[in-house]
């Protein structure tokens, strides 16, 4: 079934019966395909569904006055980008595909029906609004206190733990379709600076990005340097 990813990721901290299951199954419209580089939605739109990735990246941004991009957030599969859609109604942000996504839609009308019906599932999809605050959080300290190098390896250690729950490791490698200006968008920084902390971390044997795959050279220094703390105490059973 195509949204096997996202019910993995919310049985990771929620006991879903199969009746829970089947229910979110059922409301899944057929899966859509998305080019890299291409909106899902733009900031201001109604919002009638959530999007459910089922394969690729994505992103979440906002546009300043002066036309500068903020990118808030990496979405990967198995993640429900847009769930606050469902009370908020209005989108404030832009979501982009960051490379060809795959993704199943559920319209706003059946989540709220089954939602009323299954009341542990309705707890699983707030844990996950729950978490997904809390990771913004954690993005709001570290662009706000760490230093070019620690913004950098943060994001690495927390793409790393999130994609190795969801099986998305292998060999201390993971692909991340990203380039310098991207990753320049997310962490406050010029291009400029983006490739010498990547030359500094292949130097250093740290970490590499070629080809859209990320090479983890040593990960215990990248955890040290970005400040990582485990998202467990977020993902763990009730």
């Amino acid at each position: 079934m195509p949204i096997e990813m996202m019910i993995r990721k919310l049985r990771q901290h929620s006991d879903l019966s199969n009746e829970d299951v089947e229910a979110l199954r059922s409301i899944v419209a057929p899966a859509r395909n998305f080019p890299e580089d291409s909106p899902i939605f733009r900031e201001g739109d109604l919002s009638t569904r959530c999007c459910v990735i089922l394969s690729g990246f994505a992103y979440r941004s906002k546009v300043s006055e002066e036309g500068k991009r903020q990118i808030l957030s990496f979405h990967i599969a198995g993640d429900m980008p847009d769930l606050h859609g469902l009370p908020l109604k209005r989108m404030d942000h832009d979501l982009m595909t960051l490379s060809k996504v795959e993704l199943g839609f559920i319209d706003h009308d059946a989540l709220e029906r089954i939602l009323d019906a299954h009341p542990v599932l309705a707890r699983a999809l707030w844990r996950e609004s729950l978490i997904d605050a809390a990771l913004f959080r954690q993005w709001i300290v570290n662009l706000g206190t760490r230093s070019a190098s620690g913004r950098l390896a943060y994001l690495v250690a927390e793409l790393r733990q999130r994609l190795g729950v969801m099986g998305l490791v292998a060999n201390d490698q993971f692909k991340f379709p990203i380039t310098q200006s991207k990753l320049a968008d997310a962490l406050g920084l010029s291009v400029v600076h983006i490739n010498r902390i990547l030359q500094a971390f292949r130097t250093q044997g740290i970490l590499d990005i070629k080809r859209q795959v990320v090479t983890l050279g040593d990960f215990e220094k990248i955890v040290q340097l970005g400040g990582f703390d485990s998202l467990e105490d977020y993902t763990s059973p009730e």
